[in-house]
């Protein structure tokens, strides 16, 4: 198996190197009441929406609730483009009602207001949801904050597969396990986790319902079982596995049962990854000498090498819309997380760290979530594309690593 840099916890932080798009300046009054809310809104809504890197959010001295119409052209003269305004109400039955509303300060125009009841374990989600309305209301696109990130924690000899909200926040622990967890992989529509652990001194794959805890082992094979990745559609997986001699890609039902192989090489091929419309197949191959990345046709196509650049090359995540490979290079001694334009060939280095590692797009794709080390401390970090804006993640005590990023949220039958 190949070698993965390891990383963990570190606290909230934007850090900006000098931004290469446009950044929406957005206003916001303090909502009225916000000091009596155990979280604050405002401050989880700017935020979400500075990590996007499309915002350049400030804070007013004023409280605006959003029944009052604002002086739209003196907030416009403090260089805003947007106002957001709001209130937090405790209920009698112990939930809040969060309200807020969005203006354009340029047309002086209201863009709509809506409104979450809420109990305080529901409040930082409400803030996400808040974020979302803002983004898509102002860019036109999907937004992610409402969606979530797994990954993997080890403290001393303890492991732990949390979800979180996308800062790190609202950590919730889905397994914990005295062995290794590795390679989490949410299913498309965000009901399942996919999973290794070695609980059973092996490598195991496992599919873990999120609602509820529930699991089956699917893949238990002689040899390793590893690093599964959903089909599209959600009926299977395809995985690694090494029962048949040296380690090959196959695809089994969700359910479980024969294992059928893809194609078969000489060498060792693992971390397969499909491009959203299930048509491509991405993988890690060291059939040329060392690790690099690879593509198919699938489920029938003659694989062809993609990445050239670098001597060692894995952990291959695509963009949504196809376009764009985020993968980690060798560069020297240092594992860099790199951005290939699929089209152009054309790559860019992302970050200024030494350690990165599994990188993974975010649903609109949009940003990249990957693990690293920075400053000497290991952290879950997030970037936009351009490498810009990045931001720590908060989260649980210990080694954070092996983090993926959900789908858009899913809606409860």
């Amino acid at each position: 198996m190949f070698c993965f840099a390891s990383s963990s916890f570190a606290q909230f932080r934007v850090e900006v190197s000098g931004v290469g798009v446009t950044q929406i300046p957005i206003a916001f009054a303090s909502f009225r009441n916000e000091s009596a809310s155990p979280q604050k809104i405002t401050s989880i809504v700017r935020n979400d929406l500075e990590r996007s890197g499309l915002f350049k959010p400030q804070l007013l001295k004023q409280v605006v609730d959003e029944n009052q119409r604002p002086d739209l052209s003196a907030i416009r003269n403090k260089g805003a483009d947007a106002f957001v305004s709001g209130s937090i109400s405790a209920l009698s039955n112990g939930q809040y009602e969060v309200r807020f509303r969005l203006w354009d300060a340029v047309k002086e125009e209201d863009l709509g207001a809506t409104s979450y009841v809420v109990y305080t374990q529901d409040l930082r989600i409400a803030a996400h949801r808040i974020a979302d309305f803002i983004y898509e209301k102002l860019t036109a696109e999907k937004a992610i904050f409402s969606t979530r990130i797994a990954f993997v924690t080890k403290l001393g000899a303890k492991y732990n597969l949390w979800i979180s909200d996308i800062d790190g926040e609202n950590s919730q622990s889905a397994l914990s396990s005295p062995e290794p967890i590795i390679s989490p992989s949410w299913s498309p529509d965000g009901k399942y986790i996919a999973y290794v652990s070695f609980e059973s001194r092996k490598p195991v794959v496992y599919i873990h319902k999120v609602s509820d805890g529930t699991r089956h082992a699917v893949a238990d094979f002689k040899g390793s079982n590893s690093a599964p990745t959903w089909t599209p559609d959600g009926r299977s997986l395809v995985l690694a596995l090494s029962k048949d001699g040296s380690q090959q890609l196959y695809v089994i039902d969700v359910k479980g049962g024969v294992p059928k192989r893809i194609f078969q090489s000489l060498g060792i091929d693992t971390e397969p990854v499909f491009t959203s419309d299930g048509k491509t197949l991405y993988f890690v191959s060291d059939r040329s000498g060392g690790p690099q990345i690879y593509r198919v046709a699938y489920p029938n196509g003659t694989p062809e090498r993609v990445t050239f650049a670098t001597p060692y090359s894995i952990s291959p995540t695509i963009s949504p819309d196809g376009q764009l490979l985020a993968y980690v290079s060798k560069v020297g001694a240092n594992y860099k997380l790199q951005l290939m334009n699929l089209a152009t060939q054309a790559t860019t280095e992302l970050t200024d760290t030494v350690a990165d590692e599994r990188p993974s797009f975010a649903p609109n794709g949009r940003m990249i979530v990957y693990a690293t080390q920075q400053s000497g401390k290991d952290a879950l970090m997030t970037t936009t594309l351009d490498g810009k804006v990045k931001v720590k993640l908060a989260g649980q005590v210990g080694d954070m690593r092996e983090p993926n990023w959900g789908p858009f949220l899913y809606k409860s039958n």
